[in-house]
């Protein structure tokens, strides 16, 4: 059987050489783009091409603002500190999610709560967050939700759209509006993914994106802060810029700040790969049905996005019989060449987040033991 997957790869990318997980694509534009920033000699944050690369971000999500960063984790950094994520605080996210998610929480001097997430979505589950608020929780006279074991106040729900997967935001906003907790969204790997005919990123108070090299487009390294908050979008561009006041030659700065802005150099490759998006999620959506009807005939489950929703089908994921199942997968398709990886360790499993407060994880544990990433690179 995991021969005859590798051998479905291999056809499918038309190479019996290496196959990455996901690996960018670079054309003519990337090239012309940054000829252009070089010849300007504006490299750095100063550039237009940030600017530019900015509205078009705004315009494929529909965000009403975007704001250009260095990373994903500083994006998801600046978002959670303009929520009032602050120290001696707590956010509740899922443990099934790159380090980079609680890594941004405690940037904030706060604290994560980790529940869990729904076999479906693979995002952070409704009934598991209710759970958890209904037991340990509970709304105080001045009008904020506290932690009654830790005696914290709980200021956001951080829900990750895992692998392009968006989870299911109606609920979770409910439950974040019952109990005046600020929903941010950690659409890092969903961009051109649709919650309900929205692009993810756009229900949730501040979210943010990242442009890594293996996302669906790339900067090299960057990311973004999407908003509908034009108080929060201009306190975002603030203090992304060292919180300089703007000055034609003093050097004037009104609060700490961080030198978070995304080089010039960087917005270039993001407006030329930007304008491909449309093509990319339509490619990896088609690559996407060959691997669940390969799933279907070979008894192997694919994960397909849940209803009322279009994933980018950022990475294909498949749920294997059991961890002995997983590691034989893995061991097969990479000694072939074909590059596949499990889960990373869920959140609650590592050693620096002992501190953390962990509800059930039922589905966690199921999806880490079972969980593959396979070959999704634009075919």
């Amino acid at each position: 059987m995991f021969e005859e997957f590798v051998r479905f790869v291999q056809d499918l990318y038309g190479t019996r050489s290496f196959i990455p997980l996901h690996a960018p694509k670079f054309g003519n534009n990337e090239r012309k783009y940054l000829l252009e920033a070089l010849d300007s000699t504006f490299v750095s944050s100063a550039g237009t091409f940030v600017n530019k690369f900015e509205d078009s971000v705004s315009e494929s999500t529909g965000a009403n603002y975007a704001i250009a960063t260095v990373n994903g984790t500083a994006a998801l950094h600046v978002s959670l500190k303009l929520s009032g994520v602050d120290y001696d605080t707590e956010v509740i996210t899922q443990s099934l999610t790159f380090v980079a998610t609680l890594n941004a929480i405690r940037y904030c001097g706060a604290t994560p709560v980790l529940v869990d997430v729904d076999r479906d979505t693979l995002g952070l589950s409704p009934v598991s967050l209710k759970n958890f608020i209904e037991e340990f929780c509970e709304l105080r006279d001045d009008g904020f939700c506290w932690n009654k074991l830790s005696s914290r106040k709980v200021v956001a729900c951080l829900p990750v759209h895992i692998f392009g997967f968006p989870a299911k935001l109606d609920e979770i906003n409910e439950i974040c509006n019952n109990y005046n907790i600020v929903l941010i969204e950690d659409a890092a790997e969903s961009l051109g993914s649709l919650y309900k005919g929205r692009h993810t990123g756009t229900i949730g108070k501040i979210s943010a994106i990242s442009f890594n090299g293996n996302k669906i487009i790339t900067t090299g390294g960057g990311g973004m802060i999407i908003t509908n908050d034009k108080s929060l979008a201009d306190r975002a561009k603030h203090i992304t810029t060292t919180s300089k006041v703007k000055n034609n030659w003093k050097f004037l700065h009104d609060e700490v700040g961080f030198n978070y802005r995304m080089p010039n150099l960087n917005a270039a490759l993001g407006l030329a790969q930007i304008k491909k998006l449309d093509k990319y999620v339509k490619s990896k959506r088609i690559l996407a049905e060959k691997y669940y009807n390969w799933g279907k005939e070979n008894g192997i489950e694919f994960v397909i996005e849940s209803c009322n929703t279009q994933s980018n089908y950022w990475l294909n994921t498949l749920i294997l019989d059991n961890k002995k199942h997983r590691d034989e997968f893995l061991k097969e398709t990479n000694y072939n060449n074909v590059m596949t990886r499990p889960a990373w360790v869920p959140m609650h499993k590592l050693e620096i987040n002992k501190d953390c407060q962990v509800n059930e994880m039922k589905n966690t544990n199921f999806l880490y033991d079972r969980l593959v990433n396979v070959p999704s690179g634009p075919v």
